[in-house]
Formats: C-alpha cells, sequence, structure tokens
C-alpha cells in the first residue's frame, strides 16, 4: 500500500503499528495533524446528510457553532 502511494508522487502519512520492531517508517506529525482534521470534518459533515444533502448547509452550520 505504501509502494502504491509513493509510486504515485504522493507522501505516505500512515502511522506504524506502535509494536512494530523492523522497518518503522517515520511519521510527519505535522501532516499528520492536518490529515486528521480533514478526516474529522468529513466525519462531521457525514452526520448531517440525513438533515440536509447539501453539504453547504452542514459547511456553515459546523462554521457558525
Amino acid at each position: 500500500m505504501v509502494r502504491e502511494i509513493r509510486y504515485r508522487g504522493m507522501k505516505p502519512v500512515i502511522c506504524c503499528h506502535p509494536t512494530r520492531k523492523h522497518r518503522r517508517r517515520r511519521l510527519d506529525r505535522r501532516l499528520y495533524r492536518r490529515r486528521y482534521r480533514v478526516e474529522c470534518l468529513f466525519h462531521d459533515l457525514k452526520r448531517f446528510r440525513a438533515v440536509a444533502s447539501r453539504y453547504e448547509v452542514a459547511c456553515t452550520w459546523l462554521w457558525l457553532s
């Protein structure tokens, strides 16, 4: 999976399992934090699917709260 990501010219931002001893990847914490925030945003947007099918309404609601 990581090899495919690098092949496409992207930087993998995937945490290694903490018990892994060999060939551990370095983790860019700043980039990982951004990725996490984007994932949280999509999670929050998905909560509004039942209320409104338009994501603009959900984004406005999240921005105002």
